[in-house]
């Protein structure tokens, strides 16, 4: 049964016609990668999913029930997380308080002054790190983490709402590839462990080809093709909008091949 699908999703700005007509759906316990060049819509079908933009037409539904004209704090309760980057207004913040604060938010509680709330949530929220492997370095400033575990910050921040589908926009931009891996692994290990779904947008082919069950291509606006990695690998209208040619995609398939080993041997 899908927990998302899309149905004849479009959304134009200007007269053009950014999204065309998509459909896909997503299963729970299921990571699905949206990708395509430079302009395929990518974002902008994103953005429509969390409610950042309203659809011109077409459905979104969520476990049966319709997402677009929602809000996106409304979309958020209903079960869709997302990763943000960390505000720098929030650096300052030790790691658990800023998961705390996701999770106050999730609940509905304000507080005038964050020290006066600074015990509320606080074990759930080392649940969370714990489960992203942040919880000994709970008390510490955000500000001072490596770029890698800021992303499992953001990762656990991003359950504070016990996500059925968690949207994730190039999750590894600008990591290291053992970082790369080691944060997909983890997120691969979150759906499998809570039976959520993921989609996820990503530019380093090799994590797509690794990590993701299904992927879905869209090249200007439009949907090419949907399917498992290796059905995309040798999908020849992929490899001749996206890629160019088929050796690109032998490469990828064979790196991805490598990091499956690797993650097999340290599991």
């Amino acid at each position: 049964m899908s927990l998302l699908k899309v149905s004849e999703l479009g959304k134009s700005f200007g007269g053009v016609k950014a999204v065309d007509g998509i459909s896909f759906e997503l299963a729970p316990g299921e990571l699905l990668a949206l990708i395509g060049p430079n302009g395929a819509g990518k974002s902008t079908t994103f953005n429509m999913v969390n409610g950042q933009l309203k659809a011109d037409r077409g459905s979104i539904l969520l476990d049966g029930q319709e997402l677009v004209g929602r809000k996106p704090r409304e979309i958020w309760r209903m079960g869709v997380g997302r990763t943000f980057q960390i505000a720098e207004t929030f650096a300052s913040l030790t790691v658990v308080e800023n998961v705390q604060m996701a999770l106050l938010s999730h609940d509905h509680r304000l507080f005038s002054t964050w020290r006066r709330a600074a015990d509320h949530k606080r074990e759930e929220a080392l649940a969370l790190l714990d489960q992203v492997g942040m919880k000994s370095q709970a008390d510490r400033p955000c500000s001072v983490l490596a770029y890698g575990d800021v992303k499992r910050v953001e990762l656990a921040i991003a359950m504070a709402n016990s996500p059925k589908l968690l949207l994730m926009d190039e999750p590894t931009a600008g990591m290291a590839p053992k970082e790369r891996n080691s944060l997909m692994a983890l997120t691969k290990q979150l759906v499998i462990d809570r039976g959520m779904a993921v989609l996820f947008t990503e530019h380093s082919m090799d994590v797509v080809f690794a990590y993701a069950d299904r992927m879905i291509v869209l090249a200007r606006g439009r949907l090419i093709a949907q399917g498992k990695p290796l059905e995309i690998r040798d999908h020849p209208k992929v490899q001749e909008v996206y890629f160019g040619s088929g050796k690109t995609f032998e490469k990828i398939a064979e790196k991805a091949a490598a990091v499956n080993a690797a993650v097999g041997e340290n599991a």
